[in-house]
């Protein structure tokens, strides 16, 4: 039996007032912007070929290491995507190295 690091999860409210749980991939802190970022995606969909992970600003407050979610904030300028994708796909690089 695996033991695994226990994924945290937050909730999300759509505009429609539908929640949906989300595992947290990771946060990361970016100096050059001065934000915190959240990655997720839907709970369960982990095993799936293709996983849709969200990313958003954490709020100010919000302490990157144990994210409490609050109001999160959509990414608005695509330099900042292109920022938030580079660490992502980092992120992936050094996941399947582990699995090697």
């Amino acid at each position: 039996m695996k033991n695994e690091e226990q994924t945290q999860q937050i909730t999300m409210v759509d505009e429609n007032g539908n929640e949906e749980l989300y595992d947290v991939l990771f946060t990361f802190q970016s100096e050059d912007y001065g934000k915190s970022y959240i990655l997720l995606y839907p709970v369960g969909k982990s095993d799936d070929d293709e996983v849709n992970i969200e990313a958003y600003v954490l709020p100010d407050d919000d302490d990157p290491t144990d994210p409490q979610g609050g109001d999160l904030r959509t990414i608005d300028s695509d330099e900042e995507w292109d920022m938030v994708e580079s660490v992502l796909n980092t992120f992936l690089a050094k996941d399947d190295d582990k699995k090697e």
